[in-house]
């Protein structure tokens, strides 16, 4: 018994030959039902939150996978902010479901239903919803116009006035109508005309609800009732609602005929007597005559 604790406990006999200490055994079914749960728990999870394996073995288990561009990212967070650099807007307004790039666009874009105006102006107190708009802004009363035509040198208070007017020197007008594909420099400009085809006068007067195409004619005719002529001339004092008919008046002192018939040459002091001048060559009737002529 002696020598056989002895062969036990050394792992070594007097011959010098070596034995290994026996490896403990353990079943199978030794685990508990605890322990188990805990491996199951442990693999599904590893599973689960991994979206899509790469297809690198070199990469960890723990990626995810941008479904556009197939990059592969460590972090969730790190696939999101990926995803706004390859065009996507995950940022949704609740309100009108308009969607933008980053958080900060979005709250920007908030303002317009809110009407939160935070940025005001030190000199006159209008606010704005936006500080690149207050800056705008706040050239009417520094005069500044940092925005120079590469053209012709005239200067601008912003960069889309100073666009507008470079298409008076390329030509460009971008904005087609669908209708008759007459085209625009501005958007506002085929708005504007596009209710020629719809009939739409979205601007009604509150005396008499007569409507109108336009803020402009609808203030002009509310100057009717009010009776208000803001436009003086300087030369004799007479006064005039709308600045076109001041204009044409001024006409009268300079002796100005800047209007001339491409058929006969007579020139004349307004638009509107050129137009009325050009029918005696061409016998077109008055829009106002062809109603009666149908």
């Amino acid at each position: 018994m002696r020598l056989l604790d002895q062969r036990q406990k050394s792992p070594k006999m007097s011959s010098g030959i070596a034995f290994e200490e026996p490896m403990p055994c353990v079943e199978e079914n030794l685990l508990s039902e605890e322990q188990e749960e805990i491996i199951i728990k442990d693999e599904t999870l590893h599973f689960s939150e991994n979206p899509k394996e790469p297809e690198n073995p070199g990469l960890s288990s723990w990626t995810f996978l941008c479904p556009d561009s197939e990059k592969c990212f460590s972090t969730n967070a790190s696939l999101g902010k990926h995803r706004v650099h390859v065009g996507k807007k995950p940022f949704e307004c609740s309100e009108c479901e308009k969607c933008f790039k980053s958080k900060s666009d979005l709250a920007r874009h908030e303002r317009i239903h809110t009407e939160d105006k935070p940025f005001a102006c030190s000199e006159c107190g209008k606010c704005f919803s936006t500080k690149f708009k207050l800056t705008e802004h706040e050239r009417i009363h520094t005069g500044e116009k940092p925005f120079a035509c590469s053209e012709c040198g005239k200067c601008f208070r912003t960069n889309g006035e100073l666009t507008l007017h470079e298409r008076f020197h390329t030509g460009e007008k971008p904005f087609a109508c669908s209708e008759c594909e007459k085209c625009f420099r501005r958007k506002d400009e085929l708005t504007l005309h596009e209710r020629i085809h719809t009939g739409e006068k979205p601007f009604s007067c509150s005396e008499c609800w007569k409507c109108f195409r336009t803020n402009g004619e609808l203030t002009l005719h509310e100057r009717i009732h009010t009776g208000e002529k803001p436009f003086a001339c300087s030369e004799c004092g007479k006064c005039f609602r709308a600045k076109g008919k001041l204009t044409a008046h001024v006409r009268t002192h300079t002796g100005e005929k800047p209007f001339s018939c491409s058929e006969c040459g007579k020139c004349f002091r307004s638009k509107s007597t050129l137009t009325a001048h050009v029918r005696t060559h061409t016998g077109e009737k008055p829009p106002f005559l062809k109603q009666f002529s149908r």
